[in-house]
């Protein structure tokens, strides 16, 4: 699953060369990152909720969205609470089926931006956080759902995403090994460039939807690098800063079964 990540953490150029096309779309996409002026996210986690650059459509304007999907029908701000710390992913088996992601899967799909993710490695009743982004360094675009919830006792408006996940590929099948997954290793579904206006085009009739359902596919492994990293959880967790991205080896980890890769 993806619970775990970072974004923002580049310079600004980068962001725009991997999202704007031309002089000025790279100049747009750089001012609403200038104009947030959003902190680095080193790492946190899908449970604090915390606000995410996502593009919604093809006029590639950025937009601020919670982690933890909240459907259009929730009732009550209770509701909305729990239900968002069961959407921080949606398996892209079922999107279309369940009644938290079906209508956002039809028409509120969203690019989610980042810089990469984490998951944890299972070996002798231990864990060990690796993380994950693409060779180049360059940002990586989750392919996301998102929706619009209102409190009508309080006329509060909240945005919210979820972030699609599909099978693992065979590096991140070695890596996300938890003994309690019952349907296999999975990852985030990672958008090639040339695909993520695809992502976003709306369903009309199926053969768009199977157009959808095309692009969720395992990011070629061949692109990504791995490591691990400091403890994410517990009472030795890092937390959100620059050291949470820096590689640590593991002694233990090592000599129970050498390098994964």
């Amino acid at each position: 699953m993806c619970y775990d990540k970072s974004y923002l953490t580049k310079r600004l150029e980068k962001y725009a060369k991997r999202y704007g096309d031309g002089p000025e779309e790279l100049k747009f996409i750089q001012g609403q990152l200038e104009k947030f002026n959003i902190s680095p996210a080193y790492h946190v986690s899908g449970f604090d909720h915390p606000s995410v650059p996502v593009i919604i459509d093809s006029s590639k304007t950025i937009h601020l969205f919670s982690w933890g999907l909240i459907p259009f029908w929730v009732k009550s701000p209770k509701e909305a609470v729990e239900i968002s710390n069961r959407t921080i992913n949606a398996r892209s088996e079922t999107m279309f089926k369940k009644s938290a992601f079906r209508e956002p899967a039809r028409n509120r799909r969203c690019l989610v931006l980042v810089d990469g993710f984490f998951e944890h490695h299972h070996k002798d009743k231990k864990t060990f956080p690796y993380h994950v982004r693409l060779k180049d360094g360059s940002p990586m675009t989750f392919a996301g759902l998102w929706d619009e919830w209102k409190d009508e006792a309080s006329g509060l408006v909240r945005r919210t995403y979820t972030v699609v996940t599909t099978r693992a590929n065979p590096m991140m099948a070695r890596i996300h090994n938890n003994p309690k997954l019952e349907e296999g290793p999975r990852m985030p579904l990672i958008l090639p460039k040339e695909l993520e206006q695809d992502w976003l085009k709306p369903i009309h009739e199926k053969a768009d939807q199977d157009l959808i359902e095309s692009l969720v596919q395992p990011y070629d492994e061949e692109e990504l690098e791995s490591f691990t990293v400091r403890r994410l959880r517990g009472k030795e967790a890092i937390g959100n800063k620059p050291e949470a991205l820096q590689p640590i080896r593991y002694n233990d980890l090592e000599e129970t079964q050498g390098s994964l890769f």
